[in-house]
């Protein structure tokens, strides 16, 4: 399993609690992003600097992932390609999407997309607060918990 973030709009928190993670089981954390992004030293944190441009980053991540990697992504139609690669997809606020959520979550957002594109105002998402990053860190904890163990290294 390696982990893949959208890096480019991961609130800070998110980010925070995916390097800890990385460093306390040893997974391969991998950000893509158009920008530089700080990371800390560490052997299982890299990141993949892509141009600029739309969706540029989800196009990579789409390209490299594996079935059994995860991606931390709140952009669902990229969560749809890559739970439909076989990997899982998981939205900075803690939400599973699964083949069997995917479908309805990708029509509500283009029924929006659709309303905006007409000049209706929608909502937006609530501010990111303490409560959304508890629920990430909790789904991340599980998810990280399931996984293979790690193969043993060299003696």
């Amino acid at each position: 399993m390696q982990i893949w973030v959208d890096a480019d709009a991961c609130p800070g928190a998110v980010m925070r609690i995916l390097f800890r993670a990385a460093e306390r089981v040893g997974v391969q954390l991998t950000l893509v992003a158009n920008k530089a992004l700080y990371t800390p030293a560490s052997r299982y944190i890299r990141t993949i600097r892509v141009p600029a441009g739309l969706d540029v980053a989800d196009r990579r991540i789409a390209q490299l992932v594996e079935p059994g990697d995860l991606v931390v992504t709140a952009d669902i139609p990229l969560a749809a390609q890559v739970v439909g690669r076989g990997a899982q997809a998981l939205d900075p606020r803690g939400d599973l999407y699964t083949a069997d959520n995917i479908a309805e979550r990708l029509a509500v957002r283009n029924i929006l997309d659709e309303m905006r594109s007409c000049g209706i105002e929608t909502a937006g998402p609530a501010a990111y607060g303490a409560s959304d990053r508890q629920a990430f860190a909790n789904r991340l904890d599980r998810l990280l918990a399931r996984r293979a163990p790690l193969e043993p290294g060299p003696a």
